[in-house]
């Protein structure tokens, strides 16, 4: 059976670009992919970044999206290792999505492949990141690579953590919600309800009876967007503003990969060692 750790790339990139030396930081990212396949035990990985400005940056109305990150331009050394890893393991990104999309996309493509094929290509997906809207609001397997721990989120889980950012928006982006409501009063207020699918119907009469009826309608399908984590393709691509990708392109962008063999000798952490050999499989 076939194993394959679906790799957010953006925080390797912020975690190793501090390292003093460019060297140091590109040893830094291959003992992170190397122990990140070590310890999911996957024999196949795909990887994603985000470039650029992605769409909800267009699709932000009532505040520039993530408005309150401060910092300035990113080093150099950070232009250099993104680079680095799209040339040595393949790492991909697609026009204005970003990674965390990718990821939830990733793992969608590869369970409908398998699905699909009865599994005659049996196979299993760890989701490998540390962002907590990723390990949150995509259901399935996870592992943490900056904690080194798993966690399931199965699929009610999911849909209740959106639901309940829609309620309350995302600090951590800039996305206002419901005025007053956090995260305990968000998820207090659906936690009880039985069928998660009166979730939206809930979450769209508070905002029309805190805003009125077109503020509120505009206000709920914005955060709506800014926070869903897209795991269909076809409304991602709309939601970017892009056409239709066909079977080829869809295939190749969810290729997966085997580690370089040279990346055998990385330093293992755990005192274990990786024997892959390159190839490509998708």
């Amino acid at each position: 059976m076939h194993k394959v750790a679906i790799i957010d790339a953006d925080s390797l990139l912020y975690f190793e670009m501090g390292k003093p030396t460019l060297e140091e930081a590109i040893t830094g990212i291959d003992n992170r992919i190397h122990q990140i396949l070590l310890e999911t035990k996957c024999d196949k990985y795909i990887g994603f970044l985000t470039l650029g400005k992605c769409f909800r940056y267009q699709k932000a109305k009532t505040k520039p999206y993530k408005y309150n990150r401060k910092g300035g331009r990113k080093p150099p050394i950070f232009y250099a290792l993104r680079e680095y890893v799209q040339q040595k393991f393949g790492f991909t990104s697609y026009y204005t999505l970003e990674a965390d999309d990718l990821v939830g996309l990733a793992r969608e493509y590869w369970r409908g492949q398998w699905t699909a094929q009865h599994q005659l290509v049996a196979g299993e997906t760890v989701i490998c990141s540390p962002d907590k809207d990723v390990l949150n609001q995509v259901p399935g397997k996870h592992y943490n690579y900056q904690k080194a721990e798993f966690h399931i989120t199965t699929h009610r889980e999911a849909i209740l953590f959106l639901w309940t950012q829609v309620l309350m928006g995302d600090p951590t982006d800039g996305i206002p919600g419901i005025p007053g409501v956090g995260p305990v009063k968000a998820k207090k207020a659906l936690l009880n309800i039985p069928e998660a699918y009166n979730y939206p119907q809930i979450v769209l009469d508070t905002y029309l009876s805190t805003f009125g009826e077109v503020e509120g309608m505009e206000r709920f399908h914005e955060t709506y967007k800014l926070v869903k984590i897209h795991t269909e393709m076809k409304a991602a691509l709309e939601d970017a503003g892009l056409g239709l990708i066909d079977a080829v392109t869809e295939g190749g962008l969810f290729n997966c990969f085997t580690l370089p063999s040279d990346l055998n000798k990385a330093e293992d952490l755990t005192g274990s060692s990786s024997q892959e050999e390159e190839d490509s499989w998708g």
